[in-house]
């Protein structure tokens, strides 16, 4: 068999379909390569988001007050001082994006207006933490990104 540049051309398509076939595969059969949802309840979630604009706008309104740090310790919340510490109810989401398994919801019972969340319980990366608390009856929503 003669081997000219159209015999070449064929080979080459075949190989570059071949490569993309395998790639495909791969990514659909390999945990390594998930591609899960970012939430299973993507619906429910988009609902929740018009009603987390008041929330977040009383957040807004208490300033410096509220506010989220990454120390060597770990997470570092700080809720306003003039609140009783003992009347905030509510929850902090960690949310892990490049790995569902290490998200984390904290209930928050506090004995004074600082929380600390350990470097032990977290990996090195992106996260996004939501702090949804209620207080004397006032809800409040923080989304903040972070960077450990």
């Amino acid at each position: 068999m003669k081997f000219n540049w159209g015999t070449g051309i064929v080979i080459g398509i075949a190989a570059f379909m071949i490569f993309i076939l395998q790639y495909v595969i791969r990514v659909q059969m390999y945990a390594r390569y998930d591609n899960e949802l970012v939430t299973e309840q993507y619906y429910q979630k988009e609902a929740e988001i018009n009603g987390n604009r008041l929330k977040q706008e009383n957040a807004v309104d208490l300033g410096e007050n509220l506010y989220v740090k990454t120390t060597e310790k770990g997470i570092e919340v700080f809720f306003p001082e003039h609140f009783n510490a003992t009347e905030i109810n509510g929850r902090v989401s960690l949310y892990r994006p490049s790995n569902q398994a290490f998200d984390q919801t904290i209930p928050l019972e506090l004995t004074s207006n600082h929380l600390l969340i350990p470097k032990s319980r977290l990996v090195d990366g992106r996260w996004d933490i939501t702090i949804d608390f209620t207080y004397k009856n006032t809800a409040y929503l923080k989304q903040q990104i972070l960077v450990l």
